[in-house]
């Protein structure tokens, strides 16, 4: 239901968004058949594909051609999905969407290979762009993902950690990719500065309420619509938004040390989330939410006259109030 509103928003670009599609499909097309079948099982698991909408979106305020912005709205896609499969590895997932991962359904091996491969295709697509600030962009992009992917092991079990240090996980785990897509719209599609700020600035503060509304939904929706354990990030040593807020909290101590421990039950997972869904922390986590999407509609604001600013703030909304 979720994905058809989002949909719902973005219907005019149907044409587009499937060539799109066919263009990934194509991209991740390889001579090993091993390869083959683990990329086309994450591309058929399926997705929001918010990086290429915002790409498009972006470009819409400049001289748009799909034939053109496919070649940067695929590859920032393909980055999304070989980070996922990274991620998986890094945390050890089993499940994403309702399915099991390339790591679940192989091994780790396969699904790093599987990831590089994806990465590389992104890097063999985006030479049809001849645009030098294109390249320095997607390049600066992929170098911090990965810089994300080691903090985020660093961080991993880290009660100790500082809220800046959350933000700064999730700016490259999230909100980097985010604003990139809005940029590089922009600067592939011609935008003058001032409006390719206003859409970067747009696309990360899209990016930082989105990842924190995902942490959230980790402990407020159900297994069923997470398509994982609910408490998932927490029991991989993820310490989000959340828990940062309850940290300190006395009645959360037992559960800490279970899940550090590796030794959290079923019924203990079940407490758990009953007591964090009841606490201020899901509120304050939200309020936090809200600020940056904000900041996010007020960059739109900024943006001249044209109807895709409207589904600019049609999508930020949903992103910043989705059940799951």
């Amino acid at each position: 239901m979720e994905k058809m509103k989002l949909k719902f928003i973005y219907s005019d670009l149907k044409s587009d968004i499937d060539i799109i599609e066919k263009e990934l499909e194509k991209a991740l097309n390889s001579s090993s058949h091993l390869l083959n079948e683990a990329s086309l099982n994450l591309l058929q698991a399926g997705g929001k594909r918010i990086r290429p909408i915002f790409v498009l979106l972006s470009a819409k305020f400049g001289d748009y051609d799909i034939n053109r912005m496919k070649h940067i709205a695929v590859p920032l896609e393909l980055i999304h999905m070989a980070s996922l499969v990274h991620d998986d590895v890094i945390d050890d997932s089993n499940m994403r969407r309702g399915r099991h991962t390339v790591k679940a359904q192989w091994n780790n091996r396969v699904a790093m290979f599987t990831g590089d491969f994806i990465f590389a295709r992104a890097l063999e697509y985006v030479t049809e762009i001849d645009n030098i600030r294109a390249h320095q962009i997607l390049a600066r992009t992929m170098v911090e993902i990965c810089n994300g992917e080691v903090i985020q092991i660093e961080d991993k079990f880290r009660l100790d950690q500082h809220i800046k240090d959350y933000f700064r996980r999730i700016k490259r785990k999230t909100a980097l990719l985010l604003e990139s897509s809005c940029e590089l719209g922009a600067v592939v599609g011609g935008v003058d500065e001032k409006n390719t700020r206003h859409l970067k600035r747009y696309g990360y503060f899209v990016g930082m309420s989105y990842q924190i509304v995902d942490d959230i939904l980790d402990f407020t929706a159900t297994d069923k619509e997470l398509g994982k354990p609910a408490g998932s990030d927490l029991m991989q040593g993820n310490i989000t938004l959340p828990m940062l807020k309850l940290k300190d909290d006395p009645m959360m101590k037992p559960y800490f040390d279970s899940v550090i421990a590796g030794t959290l039950t079923e019924q203990e997972r079940i407490s758990m989330l009953q007591y964090v869904r009841r606490s201020e922390a899901i509120k304050q986590a939200m309020e936090i939410s809200d600020k940056y999407l904000k900041k996010a509609l007020k960059e739109v604001e900024a943006l001249p006259n044209h109807q895709m600013k409207k589904k600019l703030r049609d999508i930020a909304l949903f992103i910043g109030k989705r059940k799951f």
